[in-house]
Parts: structure tokens; C-alpha cells; sequence
């Protein structure tokens, strides 16, 4: 039988606008309300004229396998969104306003804004660097000038917007999060689901992807509300049992998952495309290039969080995109450069290299809080590309 009512929970979602592009238009403002595309592996900064204007790259121009890092309002009503290929977006919009990524200001302003939230709600578990839940239950004060009250915040740390949906859970704050964009507020109760969840596409679900929407839909399933009316016997012939349930949970607001206020990481990967596919023969300096820098921001990544690794891990992509891994387990944790390249290029060494690569990366898992790392190092391996 379904739940008609849940513990008296109040979980905010809170979503940055349009939070990469955003952070761009701080320096340069005079953008906004154009189109503008944030990506490319080589994209060129903006060059200063001498009348002290600024020439932009053009999405129009790009050449390359690059990808949109996201865009901004006014080039998503373009068709332009995130994780699509530039050359492709080129064609919908070749005005568009081409900006390199600068992931320096993106973590800066990340965690400005998550300090600011949390001054006023601690309760909060990181989903990203432009996302967060935060349980407000405790909270005496109302949905709506609390709201405000957050969004305030961020304002006054960053000068960037955000949409916040507050519900009873998870499930449905992910959600309405995303119903007033950009600078929205929306609060709701299990009581308004048939009026403003139902009406939604089931793609609106997160978790419901694109394979998933697409059965759905051949089953005569395009809403929430269609979804939540299908019997649950359907859904498990379709879906299998695990699946099937949790269509039928969450099609009825249902989400009893917590707050996780701490998330240790499992692994901590870094990766590369490539502009053109390499050969380990006749690109050989290049892609050691590639790999050493690949192995130095891993170690980075490890410092700055605080862990060292027993396993690394590479991943290649060849050019006709069949992908292979391989991993090696140490005999003691791990943490600088040095030792990662090592290991990585043991583990090189086990994949064939005859075929020309497009992406090559680099992971780290099995981690270990540095504080409690042993001080024994693992013996220096042959390396491969050099």
C-alpha cells in the first residue's frame, strides 16, 4: 500500500544559474543577455583592443572536438546546452560568444557560496560544485523568508543567482528546483503534487534517463501523473522488480532518503580527449606529456581532499571509441606524482598500443585518509611512453 503521507521533513534544493556562464559574466559583463558558450579545449581568452574593447571567439569559428561547458540563458533558448559537441552547437548558434573554462573562479565561487548557505542552514550535503541539499527541518522560520533569506546570501558572497526548491524530500526539491529558472523560488507540499508535479514530463524525475523516457513513452507513459495511475504490475513487467518499485515510489512523491551531511569519495580521476587521435610510436612525446600532467593533477586532487590511494587505474578510449582499463593494487598507499606516473605506466604497459587513442585518463581508488597513510613507499616502476 502506498504511503500517503511522509515524516514531516523540510529539504531544500538549491541550484546555481546557469552557474559556469555566470560566473563568467562577473568579468566580463558586458555579455550579459547575449548568447554565450562556455568551453572548448583550446578556446583563445578575449583579446584587449586598443580602444580597450574586447574581441571574443566566435562558436561559429571553433574547430575541434571540444564540448559546451554550459551556456547562459539566452544560448540555451538557442538549442546550445551542456555536454553537447561544439562544432554541433556551431551550426545553431555560430554568434554565439565562445569562452574558455576557468575552473579556478568556478571553485571559488563554489565554495563561497556553500559557506554562505552554511552560516545560516549547516545541515547540507554537497552534490556538486553548483548544487547542494540542505535539510532546513530545524529551522523555526518559514519556507519563504528562509528562501529568500539563502538566496540573499549567495547574492551578497558571489553576485550570482540561484533556484531553490524546498519539499519534504529530495526527489521533489531536485525538481522544483528547476520549474522558476533562473533566480526562482519554489515551495510545495505533498498536497500540490497532482497540480504541479503530475503535469511534468517523467524525464522531470532525476533518474529517469533518456533510454528509460524512451520506454516509457512506448508504453503510453509521457507524465508523472500517467506514471503514477500505471499499475505497479506493468512497471515491474517492464522495468524488473527494483526498477518497477521505485517508478511507482516516486511517481507518487515518495523519497525517504536523508540528507548525507558528509560523502567520502571513492575514487579521483582525471582524463583528456584529445584534439586528434595520438599514436604511442609516432606521438610519443605528446602523449607522455599528457600522461605526466594527467598523473600531477590526480596528486593535487589527492592533497587538496586529503587522501593518498592504493589503486590507480588508466582508461583509454581508441579512435574507433573501444574503451579499456586496467588497475594496480600497491603494497602501500601512494600520493605523490611521481608514484602515480609509475603505477599508471605499469599499467600501460598491459594495453595494447597499436591502435591510435582519442582519451586517455588516470584514476586513483582503494583511498586512505593521509593522516592515517603508512610512511612505506612503493618501489619505482618502469615507465612507459618515456
Amino acid at each position: 500500500m502506498m504511503q500517503d503521507h511522509l515524516p514531516p521533513r523540510r529539504i531544500a534544493h538549491l541550484d546555481m544559474d546557469a552557474f559556469f556562464a555566470s560566473v563568467e559574466l562577473l568579468t566580463y559583463a558586458e555579455l550579459r543577455g547575449s548568447p554565450v558558450v562556455v568551453g572548448g579545449r583550446n578556446t583563445a581568452a578575449p583579446i584587449e583592443q586598443p580602444d580597450g574593447s574586447k574581441r571574443y571567439a566566435l562558436l561559429g569559428d571553433y574547430v575541434g572536438r571540444g564540448v559546451v561547458t554550459t551556456s547562459t540563458y539566452e544560448a540555451r533558448a538557442l538549442g546550445v546546452f551542456s555536454g553537447m559537441g561544439l562544432m554541433q552547437s556551431a551550426k545553431l548558434a555560430p554568434q554565439a560568444i565562445l569562452l574558455p573554462a576557468n575552473f579556478d573562479a568556478y571553485r571559488d565561487n563554489s565554495k563561497r557560496f556553500k559557506v554562505a548557505v552554511a552560516a545560516i542552514a549547516p545541515r547540507i550535503e554537497n552534490r556538486g560544485i553548483d548544487e547542494i541539499f540542505i535539510d532546513l527541518s530545524d529551522i523555526e522560520e518559514d519556507s519563504q523568508s528562509l528562501a529568500q533569506r539563502l538566496k540573499q546570501a549567495v547574492w551578497d558572497a558571489t553576485g550570482l543567482s540561484c533556484s531553490i526548491g524546498i519539499t519534504p524530500n529530495k526527489l521533489l526539491s531536485k525538481i522544483c528546483s528547476d520549474l522558476d529558472k533562473p533566480n526562482g523560488i519554489t515551495i510545495l507540499a505533498m498536497e500540490d503534487l497532482q497540480a504541479r508535479i503530475w503535469p511534468l514530463a517523467t524525464k522531470k524525475i532525476n533518474g529517469i534517463g533518456p533510454k528509460a523516457y524512451d520506454k516509457l513513452k512506448g508504453l503510453g507513459i509521457h507524465t508523472i501523473g500517467e506514471l503514477a495511475a500505471t499499475p505497479v504490475t506493468l512497471l515491474l513487467e517492464h522495468f524488473g522488480t527494483a526498477t518497477g518499485e521505485w517508478l511507482h515510489r516516486v511517481a507518487h512523491g515518495i523519497d525517504e532518503r536523508p540528507v548525507v551531511l558528509e560523502s567520502e569519495p571513492k575514487s579521483i580521476s582525471r582524463e583528456s580527449t584529445f584534439e586528434r587521435d595520438l599514436h604511442a610510436k609516432t606521438d610519443r612525446a605528446s602523449l607522455s606529456e599528457i600522461f605526466t600532467g594527467l598523473c600531477v593533477r590526480v596528486s593535487e586532487d589527492l592533497k587538496r581532499k586529503g587522501y593518498a590511494c592504493k589503486t590507480i587505474g588508466i582508461k583509454l578510449r581508441y579512435a574507433d571509441f573501444q574503451p579499456v582499463t586496467r588497475d594496480v593494487t600497491l603494497a602501500a598507499p601512494i600520493v605523490e606524482a611521481n608514484d602515480i606516473r609509475q603505477a599508471a605506466g605499469e599499467c600501460l604497459r598491459r594495453v595494447p598500443l597499436s591502435k591510435r587513442i582519442r582519451l586517455l585518463g588516470v584514476r586513483a581508488s582503494g583511498l586512505v585518509l593521509l593522516s592515517e597513510m603508512s610512511q612505506n613507499r612503493v618501489p619505482a616502476q618502469a615507465e612507459l611512453f618515456n
